[in-house]
């Protein structure tokens, strides 16, 4: 079971927000929360610690091979509700308030929409290839696939394109079959740095093409709305291989097409 603590007493609201009798109960119950999840730990617990030093998944799906132990201690529903009426309380608020009474169904339901690339192979996607081509063998680009992530350092959203291309050598796979494969990567607790190796690894080892390049250019809200607080800024990362980290004439192809004016737009 994944439990969250708090570790600092919450904040206090200001004096006529809240009665003293009302936010004193929140306190006694936050308080029980936290005295059960020390004192009656369930088998099967997983520590913070061990979270940390769990490898992370080689590309494929976490819960599709790489890491079966760590799927079968996944808390159950139940017990993620819980961890965010510890988390509503922990920021001050009543879980058990008319307006958040619901709250833990939805927040379990958007994270199970967010992180649904756990629960999936771009491995598998990307092995449905064909050879039928008619003799093609330049450049196979997508660009502008939008991404929606998040950074696993504070679980908040990163938003972007993603831009790919790759020289075949003997067969293609569906252009879908790239977008899914984005978006099995992005579906899961990331950094871009990690999300882009990724996203170039799985294709140029499924694929076997003769080279493949990768660009994100994503916001990060971590960096956006906290810490630093700078809106606009975007982050930029590349992955090449092949090729396109051989031959600089490839890779300035790529790039000029990644930034160049776009013919077709959709409104």
């Amino acid at each position: 079971m994944l439990t969250l603590h708090a570790h600092r007493a919450p904040y206090l609201p200001a004096a006529g927000q809240h009665s003293k009798s009302r936010w004193n109960g929140w306190r006694t119950r936050l308080s029980n929360v936290q005295a059960v999840h020390r004192n009656h730990l369930p088998e099967g617990y997983i520590s913070m610690d061990t979270l940390a030093s769990t490898p992370k998944p080689n590309g494929r799906a976490l819960r599709a091979g790489d890491s079966e132990d760590l799927a079968e201690k996944r808390p159950s529903r139940a017990e993620a509700e819980e961890a965010v009426r510890t988390l509503i309380a922990w920021a001050g608020d009543d879980p058990s308030r008319e307006g958040l009474a619901d709250t833990p169904s939805r927040v379990v339901e958007a994270y199970e929409e967010f992180f649904a690339g756990y629960d999936a192979d771009p491995y598998d996607i990307l092995s449905r290839t064909f050879e039928d081509v008619q003799g093609y063998d330049d450049l196979v680009m997508l660009r502008d696939i939008r991404i929606e992530s998040h950074c696993e350092h504070h679980m908040l959203p990163i938003v972007g394109v993603v831009h790919i291309a790759y020289l075949p050598r003997d067969r293609v796979v569906g252009i879908s079959k790239l977008a899914r494969a984005v978006d099995i990567y992005a579906k899961r607790l990331q950094t871009q740095e990690t999300m882009t190796a990724q996203i170039a690894g799985a294709i140029d080892e499924v694929l076997q093409p003769r080279g493949v390049a990768v660009m994100i250019d994503a916001l990060h809200e971590c960096m956006t709305t906290r810490g630093v607080h700078k809106p606009g800024t975007t982050t930029i990362t590349t992955r090449f291989t092949g090729v396109f980290k051989d031959d600089p004439a490839y890779r300035d192809r790529f790039l000029q097409l990644a930034n160049g004016m776009r013919a077709v737009t959709v409104r």
